[in-house]
C-alpha cells in the first residue's frame, strides 16, 4: 500500500513491476543484476481513492509519464541495487499524485478602474486637441 495522504492510498495490486539492466555505475555487476526498476500504474483504469479530478489532471501535468492507454510508467536507475530504485519509483508516484491533488487557482481577470478610464480619455483628449491645434487651415 502506497500512502499518499492521510486518506488516499495506491493499493500494491494496482503497480505493476518490472525490472531491467540498469545504465550508469556499477562496474561488471551492471551486466548481471536487473536493477532498472519500471512501474506501470493503471491510472485510468484504477478504482483507488485518487480523485477523478486529480486522476484525469496528471496526464496534463506529466505528458511524458503517460502512454495513450493511460498507464502512468515511472522508471528509477539511480541505484545500484533494486530495492532502491523501487522506493524511488514509488516516491515520484507519491509526489505526482500530491501535485496533481492541488487545484489550479483560476486567474481573475483585473479589473480597469474608473479613475484609469478618467484619466485614459482626458489623457486621450489632451493628445487630440494638441493635434487639432497644429492643424493650419482646418476648415475647407
Amino acid at each position: 500500500m502506497l500512502q499518499i495522504t492521510d486518506t488516499i492510498a495506491i493499493a500494491d495490486d494496482e503497480l505493476e513491476w518490472s525490472f531491467a539492466r540498469s545504465g550508469g555505475p556499477g562496474g561488471q555487476n551492471v551486466n548481471k543484476v536487473a536493477s532498472k526498476a519500471v512501474l506501470r500504474w493503471k491510472a485510468a483504469a484504477t478504482t483507488s481513492s485518487i480523485p477523478e479530478t486529480a486522476r484525469a489532471r496528471m496526464p496534463v501535468l506529466f505528458p511524458s509519464r503517460f502512454t495513450t492507454d493511460g498507464d502512468a510508467v515511472i522508471t528509477s536507475q539511480k541505484y545500484r541495487d533494486q530495492e532502491r530504485n523501487k522506493e524511488d519509483c514509488l516516491l515520484k508516484l507519491a509526489e505526482m499524485v500530491r501535485v496533481s491533488l492541488v487545484e489550479p487557482v483560476v486567474r481573475k481577470k483585473p479589473k480597469v478602474t474608473k479613475g484609469a478610464k478618467k484619466r485614459r480619455v482626458a489623457d486621450k483628449r489632451r493628445n487630440s486637441d494638441k493635434k487639432q491645434s497644429r492643424r493650419v487651415g482646418g476648415d475647407d
